[in-house]
């Protein structure tokens, strides 16, 4: 397999998963700001033009984010990422869908690139803004996930990837606050060994 990614954008949290499941892969990374991911080689590989991207052994590609998570959580099954409850399954799906589509796309996306919603500079402020108050209001619902009494209290699932990138970004680079039971999880996340290699291979200070 080969990994599509950029330094600390969500695919890092597929380079986690791989990481934590110890498959050989290879990685290759896009370098996003200079608009590598729209060159025509890369196009050619992926017409989204985005990461995570993942070039499977018999040269098919998965791309979007849970997707690639669930695959990547199925194909090691030793690893015990996809639950054999059927309903706990279905809440790590349910999590990880959440994760990407509200907080990152629809949070961090104004907080990280206020001009794809408003060109105007004087309402870039306003913006980010509503991104943490949608980030910290997803985080919310997260938390009851996976306090005592949430569907994914205890346990590492496939949402955990999901949930390495965008506590990565809360916690570490937006330095929101975050609940207590992410911030749990996510200091959890950081102390394996597959976190403390991700971030030294993607040159990030940990």
């Amino acid at each position: 397999m080969k990994l599509f990614y950029t330094p600390g954008a969500c695919s890092i949290g597929i380079h986690y998963l791989l990481e934590q499941i110890g498959r050989p892969y290879e990685r290759q990374t896009l370098d996003l700001k200079n608009g590598e991911n729209r060159q025509p080689w890369f196009m050619e590989i992926n017409p989204k033009a985005k990461v995570p991207t993942l070039l499977r052994d018999d040269g098919s590609l998965l791309t979007e984010f849970p997707v690639i998570a669930h695959y990547l959580a199925a194909s090691a099954p030793e690893a015990g990422l996809v639950p054999s409850d059927p309903e706990r399954a279905l809440r790590a799906a349910e999590l990880t869908d959440y994760l990407v589509a509200t907080l990152h796309m629809q949070g961090f996306s104004r907080i990280f690139r206020p001009a794809k919603f408003c060109e105007d500079p004087a309402s870039h402020e306003a913006i980010q803004r509503q991104g943490r108050e949608i980030v910290q209001a997803g985080l919310a619902v997260v938390e009851r996930e996976l306090k005592p009494g949430g569907a994914l209290h205890g346990g590492a699932t496939f949402a955990d990837a999901a949930l390495f990138y965008v506590l990565f970004w809360t916690i570490d680079r937006v330095k929101l606050d975050a609940p207590p039971a992410c911030s749990e999880r996510y200091a959890a996340l950081k102390a394996t060994d597959a976190a403390v290699r991700v971030f030294k291979e993607e040159g990030l200070a940990s």
